[in-house]
């Protein structure tokens, strides 16, 4: 792929971009997590230890693969700017797969190397023996505020590896081009085995340098502090705030668990934060949090969502807490992952917004021929934040790809007279009721516009007379009657669109970035 001109000249990896940022903003703080910063420079310094460590103890060499299985620690980052200045392929793992999932993606990937929580090694060790890995690495949660080495462990950890740096030198990264891979991002499995998408540096630097010309003046450089509670091994934290936001010197304060509302919250009340990475169902759980809506808002001037629908229940209540809306963007694993995005205090509601920078996007019909304007169909995608393929999956990545280099993002959407990208569902989620199509997105966004439904999910079940039948999941308020929200249905939505059922939960299934598993209510 030529080099984007969205890519600075003096820039040409991932690397580049990270150390440039260090040295612009060296004594700006650059991370915050559980109570500690660090600045820019104290990052620069652990990161090439880390790096450095990497090149002088172990036999990885650049293109080797390694995993990074953390939760949203400082060490985090540390690891992935030091593996990506070692010249090395970060492969993101979530820390909370089972030892299976572990597997299958460590040997998919060709990992050799592995960064992972102490707490979580039992789980490695089950596996290590059918693996290639042939380096560990372990941390603890607190290590970089008590420096304490990690006990009873038969590999390396952080404070040891700082401590043994202190005579190495970061040696001199070989050339790398822009199209070597540098991630290894792997998808979340729901149409199949989890194939691991090979992003470029190219891929990762324009992308993150298209989110930053679509939010323009809205970003202040050197002085935003964003919330960041969605976990950096997910393509969205990953892009948007390890790096997009770090390369214009903002500080990124980490939420180790945002699951655990309290200590959330308590976290967020010594920071005069500036801007939030969240999806909807987080903006819909701290809204409902009474001492979340104590809080100064005054410095909150830009609030992101993407990776699911946002619905308009919650970007009313958001924008009514905290008196901020809500921008929101699409984007997938394999673009790195922004495609859309809306501008920031002009959002056009119920839309993504329109393509970023150097970005074409398509609406296919099933024989892969682009519709016409305001014609729903499946969204393609091609610009210089589409990956290089699926890692080692030729096949896998033929399905995906249009003659004329287009990717097929499985999503129906459609292009409105102005230009803007509305989402309307996944391919695979539409619901099929007497050969109309219904799609769970629209109908979770009624439901939610009932003042007694938090949360909805819709799915198809089996129909003897329909073919498939509307079938709706629910968390509510105390308040709650089946009949008035029916009733609400009735106003807004055609009859073969209305629930034929409403079953209420105490809590929906949800991914560990919050999105909901529609997928484990169809089971």
């Amino acid at each position: 792929m030529a080099r984007s001109a969205l890519i600075p000249n003096n820039i040409n990896s991932l690397a580049d971009y990270i150390e440039e940022t260090f040295k612009k903003y060296a004594d700006r703080p650059a991370y915050s997590a559980l109570g500690q910063q660090k600045t820019f420079a104290e990052m620069d310094a652990l990161s090439g230890k880390f790096a450095a460590w990497l090149q002088n103890n172990t036999s990885l060499a650049p293109g080797d693969r390694i995993a990074i299985q953390l939760p949203n620690l400082i060490q985090h980052p540390i690891a992935v700017y030091g593996a990506l200045r070692a010249g090395l392929v970060v492969v993101n793992t979530n820390p909370l797969y089972t030892p299976s999932e572990m597997l299958h993606q460590f040997n998919d990937s060709g990992a050799t190397a592995l960064v992972i929580l102490a707490d979580f090694a039992p789980k490695y060790e089950s596996i290590k023996d059918q693996t290639n890995i042939k380096h560990v690495i372990v941390t603890s949660a607190t290590q970089l505020l008590d420096n304490k080495k990690v006990e009873d462990s038969a590999y390396p950890c952080f404070a040891t590896i700082f401590e043994e740096a202190d005579a190495l030198t970061l040696k001199p990264r070989p050339q790398i081009s822009l199209d070597d891979p540098c991630i290894l991002q792997y998808t979340g499995g729901t149409t199949g085995v989890s194939k691991g998408a090979e992003l470029s540096h190219q891929n990762v630097l324009a992308n993150s340098e298209q989110t930053l010309e679509r939010l323009g003046d809205q970003f202040v450089e050197g002085k935003e502090v964003i919330i960041c509670p969605l976990p950096l091994y997910h393509i969205y934290a990953f892009t948007v705030c390890m790096m997009t936001f770090f390369a214009k010197g903002a500080m990124v304060v980490l939420i180790p668990n945002p699951r655990d509302m309290d200590a959330f919250v308590a976290a967020l009340k010594p920071q005069k934060f500036t801007a939030f990475a969240g999806i909807n169902t987080l903006f819909m759980g701290l809204c409902s949090h009474p001492e979340f809506r104590t809080l100064d808002f005054s410095t909150l001037h830009l609030t992101i969502s993407g990776g699911t629908a946002l619905t308009r229940s919650a970007s009313d209540l958001w924008m009514k807490t905290t008196g901020c809306t809500v921008t929101e963007g699409y984007g997938l694993s394999e673009t790195a992952p922004v495609v859309a995005f809306n501008q920031p205090k002009k959002e056009n509601l119920g839309t993504v917004g329109l393509p970023v920078t150097d970005t074409d996007i398509q609406i296919l019909d099933e024989n892969d021929q682009p519709l016409a304007q305001g014609q729903e169909g499946q969204i393609a995608v091609k610009g210089p934040q589409v990956m290089k393929g699926y890692w080692q999956r030729d096949d896998e990545t033929a399905k995906v790809m249009t003659d004329d280099g287009y990717f097929k993002t499985g999503d129906v959407g459609v292009i409105l007279t102005d230009g803007c990208i509305k989402i309307v569902d996944r391919l695979k989620d539409m619901i099929i009721v007497s050969g109309f199509n219904v799609y769970p997105n629209e109908v979770e966004d009624v439901l939610t516009q009932h003042p007694s439904v938090l949360e909805a999910a819709v799915v198809g079940k089996a129909d003897d007379k329909t073919q498939e039948r509307v079938c709706a999941y629910v968390t509510v308020t105390p308040d709650y009657n089946e009949d008035d929200v029916l009733a609400h249905c009735k106003t807004v939505l055609t009859n073969y669109k209305i629930p034929k059922e409403i079953n209420v939960l105490d809590e929906l299934p949800k991914s560990t970035v919050g999105k909901i598993l529609r997928r484990e209510l169809r089971a």
